[in-house]
């Protein structure tokens, strides 16, 4: 797409952005014309992007390297009994198609990996990270941070659910935490369950953020964590500043993924490279 050149029913499908002063035309044009990377098309990828399609992202692109399964239906909610055994990539394709036909969707499915990481990202916007692992979750932070690329990270536990954004000179992921918790601190959800809804609410916000930071508009989570709990239905903000001795972001950061080694946790060991 290029520009507002849309048919009738795509304009009138946004127009309700369109009439909006903080958007406009100029606004609607700009999402039209970015891409957005979606990594899980999971619980918080669901929502996501539904919303970044039903927003008029001009090219999505989804991640994702497993098949939908009857247990993921209670809030992953792009897709369908229909979809059973089907890649969540080709799933999610097909629930945008029939959402917004002039959205382009890149399918990735595959696991991500430093390999991949850098060049993949290299080729969007903005990430939307809804992946459900530490290992993809600080990859995903290094690689974007390196590459100045904005991400809006997610989790959701049980009845708890985190956001945050790193974009620009703002604290990264790794100011907030450094290393993982142990691997028995925190079960997944196949273990431990999830409200179905709780991803819902999650990803949502992180489609709010990728919306707002596309737009160039209102302000963004950087440097801020939400948490949200929804037993008691409330909403902390925590603050953090960066960490002067961040690998990442830090004063002696790191150049590129190259000079990463990383521990048993996620944490980082730097490695001399040859000149």
């Amino acid at each position: 797409m290029s520009g507002l050149d849309l048919d009738a029913a795509a304009l009138d499908r946004y127009s309700r952005q369109i009439i909006m002063d903080e958007i406009g035309v100029e606004g609607q044009a700009a999402l039209c014309e970015a891409s957005v990377l979606v990594v899980g098309a999971g619980g918080l990828g669901s929502p996501a992007i539904a919303y970044l399609a039903g927003a008029g992202v001009g090219r999505l692109g989804i991640v994702d390297d497993d098949v939908v399964e009857r247990s993921n239906l209670h809030r992953q909610v792009i897709h369908t009994e229909a979809d059973l055994d089907r890649p969540k990539v080709e799933s999610a394709r097909a629930f945008v198609a029939a959402r917004a036909p002039e959205v382009t969707v890149e399918t990735h499915e595959t696991r991500l990996d430093r390999d991949a990481v850098a060049a993949l990202v290299a080729e969007y916007d903005l990430v939307v990270d809804g992946s459900d692992n530490f290992a993809t979750r600080f990859l995903l932070n290094d690689a974007c941070t390196l590459a100045d690329t904005p991400v809006s990270h997610g989790a959701v536990y049980r009845f708890e659910g985190q956001v945050t954004t790193v974009d620009g000179g703002a604290p990264c992921y790794r100011c907030l935490f450094e290393e993982a918790p142990p691997a028995d601190a925190v079960p997944d959800c196949a273990t431990a369950g999830v409200l179905g809804v709780l991803p819902g609410t999650i990803g949502t916000i992180q489609a709010t953020e990728a919306i707002k930071l596309l737009l160039d508009y209102g302000e963004s989570l950087a440097g801020r964590m939400i948490a949200y709990d929804a037993e008691r239905l409330s909403f902390d903000e925590i603050p953090f500043a960066p960490n002067p001795d961040c690998p990442v972001c830090g004063a002696d950061a790191v150049d590129s993924l190259d000079e990463i080694s990383y521990t048993d946790r996620y944490g980082i060991e730097t490695t001399d490279t040859p000149c």
